[in-house]
């Protein structure tokens, strides 16, 4: 079916519930793991025109100021995506922060409960999400670099999906999508994203490609000591590059 892989990537990227996607009967094929990659940065394209708009209403219409307002943008795209990125993101923390061999590792990041790595993981994290966007939009640069941010998350979920970054367990989400990806057509989303953000502003691309950058450290962080990559790397992935890239935007 055409659009099973823009299915399977809005109802495993975010909140909205449609027919045949994530939540169906059996793992996806192969090449439904891949055409969803494809689909997800506009997917996070369209997630950010969302939070965007939020903080416009916030900003523009109702003045509430450019701190509430990316408050306000960055709780919109949690509930849009159920916060499982940021699940993943603690998940992640605590298994990497506890030390231990990959196989006890990822049994920590299974559990159900979010220990003290996981928990500054997250304070951190938002914290810079927040702040970072609150100054880019003093700037003038608030919707458009909310948007930049989370489209090269989904560019880097992709990223991570390259051929070559096993998968870490047998089952789960990262072994349905580990090695699906194309490199070329891949390589060739991110370089649209970086030369589609230089007519507005040559620091909307550098970001990009800083938060890509930084998503290619913790995928090979993650290859090191968990063995490959896992649905909770790749939510991990999506929140420290959509940071990165906002932090990036925060200089003047």
């Amino acid at each position: 079916m055409p659009w099973a892989g823009l299915r399977l990537a809005v109802t495993m990227l975010t909140a909205v519930p449609l027919p045949g996607g994530a939540s169906g009967a059996g793992a996806p094929t192969r090449r439904t793991a891949a055409a969803a990659l494809y689909w997800a940065p506009l997917v996070g394209l369209a997630l950010g025109a969302a939070a965007a708009g939020i903080l416009l209403l916030a900003t523009r219409i109702g003045h509430a100021g450019a701190l509430l307002g990316a408050a306000l943008a960055i709780t919109s795209l949690t509930v849009l995506t159920r916060a499982l990125h940021l699940d993943g993101l603690a998940d992640l923390a605590d298994g990497l922060g506890s030390r231990k061999p990959a196989d006890q590792a990822l049994e920590i990041m299974k559990r159900s409960d979010v220990g003290p790595f996981g928990v500054v993981a997250l304070l951190f994290t938002v914290l810079v999400q927040v702040s970072a966007l609150a100054r880019a939009d003093d700037l003038g640069r608030g919707p458009v670099a909310v948007i930049a941010a989370t489209t090269a998350a989904r560019l880097a979920i992709a990223l991570a999906c390259r051929p070559g970054v096993p998968a870490a367990r047998a089952d789960g989400l990262g072994a349905s999508v580990a090695g699906a990806a194309s490199p070329l057509i891949t390589v060739a989303m991110i370089a649209v994203a970086l030369a589609g953000a230089v007519p507005l502003g040559l620091i909307f691309t550098i970001a990009i490609a800083v938060g890509i950058a930084v998503s290619v450290a913790l995928t090979r962080l993650a290859v090191a000591r968990l063995g490959g990559i896992t649905g909770d790397v790749l939510g991990a992935i999506a929140e420290v590059t959509a940071a990165a890239c906002l932090l990036v935007t925060a200089f003047s």
